[in-house]
């Protein structure tokens, strides 16, 4: 039983490492989220409307988009290794002193999330997250990472990636998007099914002037 249960330990950690190289050099053609509603439709037998999914390479998506992500989602991504603890730290802080709960995911973390594993909330997908985050900051560089990351977020109700986003959102492509643009778009990236880039709230505004004034320090990758 013990042979067993090492031979598919390390198949699975055979197969976790040649996934993660074959996208370093493969634009992926699908998330996992977009591959499991797929097979759910399909098993249960109902029509299924694919995600909007148009994959662009890094420089054909707006600078602007670039820093707004960074500014919002993860502004230490240069500098740290897939994990940022002082944001981690900062969290555990909050949930301590009960203020609030939130999240310290890194752009890393996300892009992880997204390409390689099925949407759930528990301690066992956190720690298979933190895995492949390793894989990732050990195998691709950050611009791989970034890209990855852009092309592969949820950014609302059947809308994958900034190429779609900007196209259902404002009628443009990525490149063209404008530094309001990128904010507002970025504004909702934590709850993109519930705040609506069209729609925007009074706190969603706010958001928007906040990632644009960190925008301004945020290097272009």
């Amino acid at each position: 039983m013990k042979k067993f249960v090492l031979v598919v330990l390390v198949l699975l950690v055979g197969v976790s490492i040649l996934q993660v190289v074959v996208v370093r050099f493969m634009d992926p053609p699908a998330t996992m989220t977009m591959a499991w509603e797929r097979a759910r439709h399909w098993m249960e037998e109902k029509p299924h409307r694919p995600a909007l999914y148009i994959w662009r390479d890094l420089d054909e998506i707006s600078p602007h988009l670039r820093r707004a992500v960074m500014a919002a989602e993860d502004q230490r991504f240069l500098f740290h290794h897939g994990f940022d603890f002082t944001e981690i730290r900062q969290a555990a802080r909050d949930v301590i002193s009960k203020r609030k709960i939130r999240g310290a995911s890194t752009i890393t973390m996300q892009a992880a999330r997204s390409v390689f594993l099925l949407p759930s909330r528990s301690v066992g997908r956190k720690m298979v997250e933190a895995y492949y985050t390793v894989l990732m900051e050990c195998c691709w560089d950050k611009h791989r990472i970034l890209e990855i990351y852009l092309n592969t977020v949820d950014w609302g109700v059947g809308i994958v990636g900034a190429e779609a986003a900007a196209n259902r959102y404002f009628s443009c492509s990525a490149a063209a998007l404008t530094p309001d643009q990128a904010a507002l778009m970025t504004a909702i990236l934590p709850s993109p099914h519930k705040w609506s880039v069209k729609r925007p709230t009074p706190y969603l505004k706010a958001r928007q002037r906040r990632i644009l004034r960190h925008m301004k320090a945020m290097p272009l990758l």
